[in-house]
């Protein structure tokens, strides 16, 4: 459904991406991580259409975002990182504006505008001004703004920033739902456990190239299990163990305050880069 092919794109002599290869398959949620200045937002920029990319291509739902730039945006919806939103219309109002905004038969917005505000759970909210909503119920309707128009392919870049845990929780389950309903999903996020809980695959990108493919689940294998976090002095050393015991085991042999843990995605990044997925 994402084809990228060597994809580049150079400000200068700087490459924020240097060479990307990558395939989002079908009905797949797909994570895409890595540190400030990686070049994650570069890359949706590129695939959304709004930034040139330098070399090579790329394709969405078979078009490609260069030469075919309108066929392959109707295959898109975007939810972007900051609440965009029109605060001074309703919740109903700004899914309508969407839906003429993508020529949208009149017949058909209505009832799609129905359907989406139940699967969100937000009927009640349908002529409440958006400036009078929650974070949380702000960022449902941008998902639902997002899937008015029926796209394949979802693009979440940090759809939960923000949000307390038991909010981001919930939307988790509507994502999924989402990608149980056949849509693809391509997300970039901070937030480890939420790629760990959410993605099929994730992709690790640094200083603009792809050092890791793989799923989560492998990814944190491939370290160990548990992870024990030492403090010393002003810094933390953390190592990695097969069994919980073992790791107690190498706990007790040292005085310094220490912390025992399962292993997480972040755990995989910082082996292969050194530097903590933000």
């Amino acid at each position: 459904m994402i084809r990228i092919t060597n994809l580049k794109k150079n400000y200068g002599e700087v490459a924020a991406l240097a060479g990307i290869n990558l395939t989002v398959n079908e009905g797949e949620l797909f994570a895409y991580l890595g540190p400030n200045g990686a070049g994650k937002t570069t890359t949706i920029r590129i695939l959304t259409g709004l930034t040139r990319l330098s070399g090579g291509s790329a394709r969405l739902g078979g078009h490609d975002i260069e030469t075919e730039t309108l066929a392959a945006k109707r295959q898109y919806g975007l939810v972007p990182q900051h609440i965009n939103l029109d605060s001074e219309l309703t919740v109903h109002e700004n899914l309508l504006i969407h839906g003429r905004l993508y020529h949208m038969r009149r017949q058909a917005i209505g009832p799609r505008i129905d359907e989406l505000l139940g699967y969100i759970e937000l009927e009640e909210k349908r002529h409440t001004l958006v400036k009078k909503l929650s974070g949380g119920m702000k960022r449902r309707v941008m998902i639902a703004r997002a899937l008015l128009h029926a796209p394949s392919i979802l693009f979440l870049d940090e759809p939960t920033v923000g949000l307390d845990a038991a909010i981001r929780r919930r939307l988790w389950g509507l994502i999924k739902k989402i990608q149980q309903d056949g849509v693809t999903i391509f997300l970039t996020t901070h937030y480890i456990e939420e790629a760990e809980f959410l993605a099929k695959r994730v992709a690790f990108i640094d200083k603009g190239r792809i050092v890791g493919l793989d799923t989560p689940q492998h990814f944190m294998a491939a370290v160990g299990r548990w992870a024990m976090d030492r403090f010393e002095g002003d810094g933390m050393q953390t190592a990695y163990f097969e069994t919980q015991e073992a790791a107690k085991a190498y706990a007790a042999e040292h005085h310094s305050g220490f912390s025992i843990r399962r292993v997480n995605l972040e755990d995989a990044f910082l082996k292969m880069t050194g530097k903590k997925v933000q």
